[in-house]
């Protein structure tokens, strides 16, 4: 939710505010936007480092449209939580079914009723 990445390249510090990626098999470097999730194949880069890039000879680089300012933290993340939560809440107004078992009773985990999920309730 709204952190910053740092660039990629080695003993920098600086946020990350571009995007590298390689498209091998057109002898292209692509450096855009920086991306909305770090992927295993990209790179990110910092101003400095994605003004003074390099490709190898014979290579193309395209760059496009993006600002050289890292993204401030916004609360869009956060408020689509809230928003997914309130959804479910309403759909779903008493919370999930348990059944009840008396104490000392209850030798399984107890399912939510009508759900089927990962989480059980376990007693002591």
């Amino acid at each position: 939710m709204g952190t910053l990445r740092q660039c990629t390249r080695s003993a920098c510090r600086e946020p990350a505010v571009a995007t590298l990626t390689y498209v091998y098999a057109d002898s292209t470097a692509v450096l855009g936007p920086l991306a909305t999730f770090a992927e295993p194949h990209c790179y990110d880069l910092c101003s400095k480092h994605s003004a003074r890039l390099t490709v190898p000879l014979g290579w193309e680089v395209i760059r496009l449209a993006r600002s050289d300012t890292p993204p401030a933290p916004g609360p869009d993340d956060l408020l689509a939580l809230a928003d997914a939560v309130r959804e479910a809440a309403k759909a779903d107004p008493e919370g999930p079914i348990v059944q009840r078992e008396p104490r000392g009773t209850l030798e399984r985990p107890v399912e939510a009723a009508g759900r089927r999920g990962h989480l059980r309730i376990l007693r002591d």
